[in-house]
């Protein structure tokens, strides 16, 4: 199967080799699914990255963050009976789950929208607090009304919710710590109100009944949020079988707001598909594309430390042209471009 994607030549962009470290005694393992903004005529990325620390034979080592916000890491002996480490990105030990690395978020920008370097003067972002020690994760970045809102996934053990801090320069940050409780992630905020209210995309879910199906949810200040409905849910046999989540704030378009979200099937396949949603009533879902506009085909993609990944929560618009900053294999930040026009004809 093909896509419609045309991918940047110089793909990947970012690896973990091109980052250093947080700290001494930490080592980046992969980096992930950036948001993306457009800040003083740049193209900027806020990278999630994932650290831990090199290994040792016979033992797990496993980065939390403390009350005081600095690492702790926990040794785990690798033949303990209570523990179960078959998936890369988390562990189980005596009952609780931790990941396997621990996540913050990095500034990069670009002046050709392809060559990226990290600049003085912009501090990364750390997880703050108990609702934040495993890390912060796959953040997405919102401009309305002069003001940036950066989403993002806020893990611990007590749950994976969603996290939002606000900035005007970059510099500083306004934290209004999680807005929506576990079990959530996904959360992109549109960048217009509608009818005077605020909008946003979001992912709850549950192991026991329902499934993780992409919801919408509507604001009167942009932090307190209500009238949740589930618009987009899985597909049976498709490629968006087991899960669904909503990519960066939705595109404006004369026919409707364009949604590109991701979609994984029971392999942990992850490929990229679109929706559009009414432009004065985006409860109301218009089209979905049957058929990916983006699936895992080139090595970097493929091969990683999760292959089978394209994972977008990102995006610069350009008249027709959307460009998308994507993770993939869970290791490496790419890109790639689309047109507009393209997408909303594969909508049925």
């Amino acid at each position: 199967m093909s896509d419609i994607a045309k991918r940047f030549p110089q793909n990947p962009l970012l690896r973990p080799a091109d980052l250093q470290p947080s700290s001494e005694g930490m080592q980046i393992i992969c980096l992930l699914n950036p948001g993306v903004f457009t800040f003083q005529n740049k193209t900027w990325l806020i990278v999630r990255v994932a650290e831990n620390t090199v290994a040792k034979e016979g033992v797990i080592f496993i980065p939390v963050l403390n009350d005081l916000g600095k690492i702790d890491i926990l040794e785990i002996p690798e033949g303990h009976p209570e523990l179960i480490n078959t998936d890369p990105r988390v562990v189980k030990y005596m009952g609780l789950d931790y990941l396997t690395t621990l996540s913050h978020l990095r500034l990069m920008c670009s002046d050709d929208g392809a060559n990226f370097y990290e600049p003085d003067g912009y501090p990364p972002l750390f997880g703050q607090g108990m609702l934040q020690a495993y890390g912060v994760e796959d953040c997405r970045v919102t401009l309305l009304e002069d003001k940036y809102y950066l989403t993002f996934t806020a893990v611990s053990s007590n749950g994976v919710g969603v996290g939002m801090r606000t900035t005007t320069n970059w510099q500083q940050f306004d934290s209004y710590g999680m807005i929506l409780p576990p079990h959530n992630k996904d959360c992109a905020i549109f960048e217009e109100k509608i009818n005077g209210k605020y909008y946003a995309l979001h992912r709850p879910s549950s192991v026991d009944i329902g499934g993780n199906f992409i919801w919408l949810a509507e604001s009167p200040d942009g932090i307190h949020w209500g009238n949740h409905k589930c618009i987009v849910r899985t597909r049976k046999s498709n490629w968006d079988s087991a899960r669904v989540g909503a990519g960066a704030a939705p595109i404006k378009t004369e026919h409707g707001w364009l949604e590109i979200y991701h979609g994984a099937n029971a392999k942990h396949q992850y490929c990229l598909g679109a929706f559009l949603l009414d432009l004065n009533d985006p409860f109301n879902v218009l089209a979905r594309t049957t058929d990916p506009i983006m699936i895992p085909t080139e090595p970097y993609e493929t091969s990683g430390f999760f292959g089978n990944v394209v994972f977008t929560n990102g995006h610069v618009v350009n008249g027709d042209t959307v460009t998308i900053y994507y993770g993939a294999a869970d290791e490496f930040v790419c890109g790639a471009t689309f047109s507009i026009k393209e997408i909303l004809s594969m909508l049925e």
